[in-house]
């Protein structure tokens, strides 16, 4: 069998028992210096795949990420973050892990290798209309293989995050993302490149998907959770940002809102009532550049 990139030792870090500590990090910073260089080869295939994502999320639908270990992990931290910064329902990006949330925390190596615990999963969480994006650094982890023909059989599209390339998951998604960063310095630990590698694409699939279905106006968060201190103080300092309302006529405003950064923006911007602005807000489904568009229309 041919063996994985990133499977394969690495050159570089060969010695790296007899390194100093800045030896060391500087062959990581060095190696970890090629991982964007890599994405931008796959921009294409991510691409394709945040319409994929747009539509179904434009059409009622679900993005479900699905992988194990460090991929696992690094897809659930992805959705985590999606609620609170983009005001999003914790179900619209969700990530499965094998061997469920006990794996966040601690190592379940064998549900990797179960393909009808992958199939269950599907199963337990995915409709017709949803995404399903299966992460695995090696590209043939038994689990999201699972996840994926399952969800190929309800007809749901895939797609595939892989760090070696000609891989079953690559051959059998709508789209493939291989990202071949190359072996690792420490032979096999994905948590490394692979990992940022992985990181940084899911930021480009869950933010740009986000920012075309109207959670994000020019490059401030509108759709934002204020349920911190920090938060809250965010969002009065975006409302001003946008209409150019002092402070306190922004928490003003946004208090009548009752705390709907969107809604309190387009009562400042169109003189309009806080019922008026959530009304138009849920004819586009929340989307607040719509909102916007059917506003300036109208006046």
């Amino acid at each position: 069998m041919k063996k994985l990139l990133t499977e394969m030792r690495n050159e570089d870090s060969k010695n790296f028992h007899e390194n100093s500590i800045r030896e060391i990090i500087q062959i990581m910073n060095e190696q970890d210096k090629m991982v964007a260089y890599i994405i931008e080869k796959a921009l294409p295939e991510i691409e394709q795949a945040i319409k994929r994502m747009v539509n179904a999320i434009e059409n009622n639908g679900h993005v479900i990420y699905v992988g194990s270990g460090t991929s696992g992990r690094l897809g659930v931290l992805d959705a985590s973050e999606c609620p609170p910064t983009f005001g999003v329902s914790p179900d619209l990006i969700k990530g499965v892990i094998a061997g469920g949330d006990r794996a966040l925390r601690e190592a379940i190596e064998d549900a990797e290798d179960s393909v009808e615990l992958g199939v269950q999963d599907v199963r337990k969480y995915v409709k017709r209309q949803d995404v399903v994006v299966g992460i695995a650094s090696s590209g043939q982890t038994p689990y999201v293989i699972g996840a994926i023909q399952e969800a190929r059989k309800l007809g749901v599209q895939t797609i595939g995050i892989s760090c070696n390339v000609d891989t079953k998951l690559s051959h059998i998604v709508d789209v493939p993302i291989q990202l071949p960063v190359g072996p690792e310095v420490i032979t096999g630990s994905t948590r490394l490149k692979a990992g940022t590698a992985q990181k940084m694409v899911l930021n480009m699939l869950s933010t740009a998907s986000m920012i075309k279905t109207g959670k994000v106006y020019q490059n401030l968060m509108v759709n934002l959770q204020a349920t911190n201190k920090k938060l809250q103080n965010r969002a009065i300092s975006i409302i001003s940002e946008i209409t150019g309302v002092d402070t306190e006529t922004a928490k003003a405003v946004n208090d009548k809102a009752g705390g709907d950064t969107r809604i309190a923006i387009l009562m400042i911007m169109f003189s309009a009532n806080p019922e008026k602005a959530a009304s138009i807000l849920e004819k586009h489904q929340g989307n607040f550049i719509k909102a916007l568009n059917d506003f300036a229309a109208a006046n």
